[in-house]
């Protein structure tokens, strides 16, 4: 039986739909599915969003991925994004997205997903997909866009002036400096529109005086 799902369900990562299609000849899929997590030929990591076991797949499942599916519309963001593009140092256990709607957590058998909200108005800019060959794709913050909802989640962080930003970023976040430098200002300064966030217009500023085309001045 799980051979013959292996071939229907050809990604690692699927869904309640996907796995009742592959059970369609069965007469009673949910029966069958219940014995696959028992066996643990599958993995329920929530409701609805399944892995295959560890017996039975076929490349590692993607965490990147399954981010997206379990809570969505979302990308990925924030301090894993910042990781994923080599921007911070340290390894981010959760994967962080933003979503419309309410901020939430979900503890599952393969970590942790934290989703924070975002305004209507900010979200749709700044996003890329990152393609696998498998044919499997995720929605992931631009660098620039993955710094503007780190700083803007950042609520307790009071930059009023340049110096302040660049302290906030080199000393709080540990951003690497020559990947900060490589940050395009004009995506920024219109992230920070979209925000409407004085913060992320003085981070713009920052970064074109980081890389030559603006005085250094406040």
């Amino acid at each position: 039986m799980v051979e013959e799902l292996r071939t229907r369900v050809a990604g690692e990562e699927f869904d309640y739909p996907a796995l009742l299609d592959g059970l369609r000849e069965y007469d009673r899929p949910r029966d069958k599915i219940t014995s696959l997590l028992r066996q643990h030929a599958i993995v329920r990591v929530k409701k609805g969003i399944y892995v295959f076991g560890e017996r039975y797949k076929r490349r590692p499942f993607s965490r990147e991925v399954l981010a997206n599916m379990i809570c969505g519309p979302s990308y990925i963001s924030l301090d894993y994004a910042l990781h994923y593009y080599g921007l911070i140092p340290e390894g981010v256990e959760a994967v962080t997205s933003v979503i419309l709607s309410r901020g939430r957590r979900f503890f599952t058998p393969v970590g942790l997903f934290i989703y924070r909200a975002v305004p209507v108005r900010a979200y749709p800019i700044g996003i890329d997909q990152v393609e696998f060959e498998s044919g499997r794709s995720f929605l992931i913050a631009t660098p620039e866009k993955a710094l503007a909802d780190k700083i803007q989640a950042d609520r307790g962080a009071a930059i009023r002036t340049q110096a302040e930003m660049k302290t906030y970023l080199l000393d709080s976040l540990r951003i690497d400096p020559e990947g900060l430098a490589r940050l395009n200002a004009k995506t920024i300064s219109l992230i920070a529109d979209h925000y409407r966030s004085r913060k992320l217009r003085l981070l713009s500023r920052l970064i074109r005086r980081l890389g030559g085309k603006e005085p250094d001045h406040e």
